[in-house]
């Protein structure tokens, strides 16, 4: 997989995680673990062990492979992985942009930009994703064309809590129910990852962009989506929800006329690159064309 930062240094990295999805996504054997893997009964079964106190065990191994920096997180005492995995960062370590004119991370990620139209519109890894397999309504999908796609991939290292891009109002929240797949780009090559995901989004009338998407999708080993609030007025940088543990991503639908990501994104999303960003920090401008009423 290979990333960029904001300052354009590249990363390629591999880990023991890639090669195993790889196998299970690519390999014979592999394909019939994985259907044993993202079975309910699996899935039910990791989320009771990660809330099990036993489960603290796995949490200073983690913290020393992936280079955790324990020190920027609120200091406490975890009852189980998941307490861990849902730790809360301390406010300095991600500040909000306030600038209204910008569009802000909703979270910790890789993010890749694509330009919507009325034909199969995001291709990952060689597979097509529609916004309609997305949200499922029609109407959604074409209020949408011409806008942009967000989509940020959240690894087991990032911070999983995640915010509103923006001040506003938000309605009701949508779950969609599904199996829990990997959101990773080895997984994406071989199957319609998040057709089969579960994933929630709400709809936000927003401040400086209008009305905009902000949907979360759930990975394998995944336990929750955890969000908040529900027909509520919101504030930009306000924690909207959490992930429980597993691999996720967050997309932002950016109707047309609202805001346009920074180009290094575009850039780098041309060239096959992540772009690397943390929650609360820009990721678009305001889109001159959109008049304020």
């Amino acid at each position: 997989m290979n990333y960029r930062n904001r300052a354009g240094k590249e990363y390629k990295v591999s880990t023991s995680q890639d090669r195993f999805l790889r196998f299970l996504y690519t390999n014979r054997i592999g394909k019939h673990l994985l259907k044993f893997m993202i079975s309910d009964k699996l899935t039910r079964l990791i989320e009771w062990y990660m809330n099990t106190r036993i489960s603290t065990l796995k949490i200073d191994p983690f913290i020393k492979k992936n280079k955790i920096n324990i020190s920027d997180y609120e200091k406490k005492f975890y009852e189980s992985y998941n307490d861990f995995f849902t730790r809360k960062i301390k406010k300095s370590k991600r500040p909000i942009n306030m600038d209204p004119e910008v569009l802000i991370s909703p979270s910790d990620g890789k993010v890749t930009v694509y330009h919507i139209s009325d034909r199969l519109i995001v291709n990952i890894k060689n597979i097509d994703y529609s916004i309609k397999s997305l949200l499922l309504d029609r109407e959604l999908s074409e209020e949408l064309e011409g806008g942009w796609l967000y989509v940020i991939r959240l690894t087991v290292d990032n911070y999983h809590r995640y915010c509103y891009p923006d001040s506003g109002y938000q309605y009701e929240n949508y779950y969609i129910p599904g199996f829990f797949h990997t959101v990773n780009p080895v997984a994406l090559e071989n199957t319609s990852v998040f057709a089969q995901n579960c994933r929630a989004y709400t709809i936000l009338d927003t401040d400086h962009f209008g009305r905009i998407i902000q949907m979360e999708v759930g990975a394998m080993g995944v336990g929750r989506i955890v969000n908040y609030k529900e027909s509520e007025f919101i504030e930009r940088g306000e924690e909207k929800g959490y992930f429980e543990f597993g691999g996720s991503t967050v997309c932002l639908f950016v109707p047309k006329g609202s805001a346009v990501p920074d180009a290094d994104m575009i850039k780098n999303t041309a060239e096959g690159y992540e772009t690397l960003v943390k929650m609360g920090e820009h990721i678009g401008r305001k889109d001159s064309s959109l008049r304020s009423e």
